[in-house]
Formats: C-alpha cells, structure tokens, sequence
C-alpha cells in the first residue's frame, strides 16, 4: 500500500511523498522510491541509505537536507533509532522519514536490523553526523560494478561551524593503511583496508549477510570488525571522493585527546583486547 504522508510538528517533508508503511510492532516505515527497487535489470542498481540513530536531533535537520539533494535518489532510507530520548524521531518523522525503532543497545546491532529490513543490494550506513556529495548514490554503483571490491567507504574530512580538522582528517586517512599493515599485514597485503563509520562505508547486502554482519557484542570498532569479516568477498577500497563529518568528539575532547583515544581504543582493539572497549570511547551526544 502506497500512502502519501503529511508533515508534522510544523516542518517541511523533503523526501517524495511516497512511503511504504507496514504497521507491524515495530513500527517500520520507509521511504522506497527511485530507480532500482524491485525485479529487474535495474535491480543491482538500487541502493538503501541506513542510518543508525540515538539522539541526533541537533544535526538531522542538515543532515536530511544532504539526503534529499542526492541525485540520483537512492532506492531506500532507513533510520533505526536505538532509543532517542530527543526529538529524533519526530523530526525525521517530520521530513517524511520514518523510523525503525529498535531499542537493543549498540550501533552493530541497529546497522545489522538496517540492513535486514532494507531490500536493496547495494548498502550504505551513514552516521547522522556525516554528509554525502549529492553523487554518492552514482558514486557507490560505480565502484561496486567492480566484482573484486567487496567494501568501500568515502574520504572523511572532519568539519566543525569554525574548522577543518585537518590533523585528525589526516589521521583518519592513513590510519586506513597503517592499522590493517600492523595488526593484519597478511590480509593487508590481499587489499584488506580498514575503515570506520566516517567513511560512510558501502557495501553488497547479500555478502553483509553471509558474513553475518556486524557483531552486535561490539560497541565501539564494530565497523572495524566488519571490514574483515567482508574481506572474504573481496578488496576494500578508500574512495577518492570527500564526506563532510561532524567534529564533535574533537571539540569535546580536544585534538590531541581525541587522537590518542582513536590510537588507544584501536590498538587494543587489534592486539584482541575487545571487551569494554566502549569505556575508552565516551558519548559525546
């Protein structure tokens, strides 16, 4: 059933008036529209945006704005909001985004419910602090036309209202050759590549799910764990392309303990020193 959905709580929807709303107990609804949904050729072309979420209603005004320039339109965009005690999920909802709410804890374990109740092949997760250049969905079915890229992801550059951060960007940047090179140099030498969830990583469903996705036991470098979980399939690839993230946590936290943090928690992390590892890493929401 196609239902046409009126704004609430005063906002504007952004997104197509073109919603698929499934009154189940978990009350799923999606925005499906735009080439690629469904049998077909076109099928391999359609892309689900899926959006972990837990209290971002400072950055999601932006972030759907981002969303709803992108062109072409991706097939899906899924929210799963992990218990938003802020307006959140009004807000999205407002846009005419709706959510998936699902209250087990971790950003695994919403990334793993995302991709199960997407349809689409071609997967993106997206932080809702991270912008996307408006041909990403182009982007993604360009790289992933490649059989031997299993995993890709965007170059992050971490952007606050005032700065750049170009230090930490950088860090990040090498950090996705250097830290599979010292705790992995015989996948790395095979592409295996690390990459985080500022890279709004991308990636085939069918393989997400062969591998199992993510392990919902992880809190922090669950995106980590995944890049070699999905080596198996293939090469992971940097995309030479920039997202625009927000710099919270080095505003919070300041450069230099923000990056010995980065350093800290993926060491150990590496090294199988993996549970309470969220104790190193604290919310900045």
């Amino acid at each position: 059933m196609i239902v046409a959905r009126a704004p609430t709580s005063g906002l504007p929807s952004i997104f197509p008036p073109r919603c698929n709303v499934f009154p189940t107990p978990s009350a799923r609804t999606i925005w499906r529209t735009g080439p690629g949904y469904g049998s077909g050729p076109k099928a391999l072309t359609g892309v689900a945006i899926v959006i972990p979420m837990l209290n971002e209603a400072a950055g999601l005004p932006r972030l759907l704005r981002s969303l709803a320039a992108l062109e072409p339109t991706p097939t899906e965009v899924l929210a799963v909001d992990g218990g938003s005690a802020d307006a959140s999920v009004a807000i999205a909802e407002a846009a005419g985004l709706l959510v998936i709410r699902h209250d087990t804890p971790g950003r695994a374990a919403a990334i793993n419910r995302g991709v199960q109740e997407a349809t689409a092949p071609i997967i993106c997760v997206l932080h809702a602090d991270t912008l996307l250049p408006d041909d990403a969905v182009a982007v993604m079915r360009r790289v992933l036309a490649d059989p031997g890229t299993a995993l890709a992801g965007f170059t992050p550059l971490l952007s606050g209202p005032d700065q750049v951060r170009w230090g930490t960007s950088f860090h990040n940047w090498i950090k996705t050759w250097y830290a599979p090179l010292l705790f992995r140099p015989q996948l790395f030498l095979r592409g295996a590549r690390l990459l985080f969830g500022d890279h709004a990583m991308f990636f085939r469903r069918a393989d997400f799910l062969a591998v199992g996705g993510c392990d919902p036991t992880l809190l922090v470098m669950e995106e980590a764990n995944l890049c070699i979980r999905l080596h198996q399939f293939g090469r992971t690839r940097l995309v030479n392309r920039v997202v625009i993230t927000s710099d919270r946590r080095v505003a919070a936290w300041g450069a230099l303990r923000a990056n010995w943090i980065y350093l800290k928690v993926g060491a150990h992390w590496g090294l199988g020193f993996r549970k309470g590892l969220e104790r190193h890493y604290p919310d900045v929401r």
